[in-house]
């Protein structure tokens, strides 16, 4: 299985299952891992972060008996990480990435995040930290010693099929420099062939793909247009 804590040596690719066919998920990401993916994304949504409903523990757990070695990189869009920690370890999660906004300097919703970053990590999971599109990137930067991935949201979180927003890709430079290669950049919304290129350049080497991957007619080239940007 991939180890996401280790340097890649090139772009990896994660095919977001928020994409794929809901009837039929685990062949069709297994079809896209076939392809070439490196890891599955998968977003977790509970309609009051972002105005949406996606997955719970249970889907992740069909997800791992189906796909027993693919490394499930989670998305919490959700207000209480810390209710899912340990649903979702024992249900398979590899990496749990949880979004800085629903954190609290004031601890009034009790979500203190290197506590949770500690929780996360003790569950055996791999610890990551997220930014919107309007949020700066010092919410951060004081945990970034903390986490082994920094996911930068290309697009308003909440739905797939949105188009990239340029303007992000410098959160991607600042945080390459500060974490250097210890930590895992990853890029989420409006990613493809194109879009990757400009990505990867500033720094990311976790390019997350929902409908590029799933919808398009040949996955293999397009994976591998992303993971060997020119």
């Amino acid at each position: 299985m991939l180890d996401l804590t280790q340097t890649p040596t090139r772009p990896l690719v994660a095919p977001s299952v928020l994409a794929s066919d809901f009837g039929a998920m685990a062949a069709d990401a297994q079809d896209a891992l076939d392809a070439g993916g490196d890891l599955l994304h998968v977003d977790v949504m509970d309609g009051h972060f972002v105005p949406n409903l996606t997955f719970g523990a249970d889907m992740i757990k069909g997800l791992r008996r189906h796909l027993p070695d693919a490394y499930l990189d989670v998305h919490l869009m959700v207000v209480r990480p810390q209710d899912y920690v340990k649903p979702f370890a024992d249900s398979g999660a590899n990496g749990f990435t949880f979004h800085i906004e629903v954190c609290d300097p004031y601890l009034t919703r009790g979500i203190e995040p290197k506590y949770l970053i500690e929780d996360i990590r003790k569950a055996g999971m791999t610890p990551g930290i997220t930014v919107n599109p309007a949020t700066p990137t010092a919410w951060i930067e004081p945990l970034l010693d903390h986490v082994d991935l920094a996911l930068v949201m290309s697009v308003q979180p909440g739905y797939g099929g949105q188009s990239f927003r340029p303007e992000t890709v410098e959160k991607v430079r600042l945080l390459r420099e500060l974490g250097g290669d210890r930590l895992r950049v990853e890029m989420d919304g409006g990613l493809d062939p194109d879009t990757s290129r400009q990505a990867v350049a500033a720094g990311v080497d976790v390019l997350v793909a929902g409908s590029a991957v799933f919808g398009a007619e040949d996955r293999a080239a397009t994976i591998k247009a992303m993971q060997q940007p020119a």
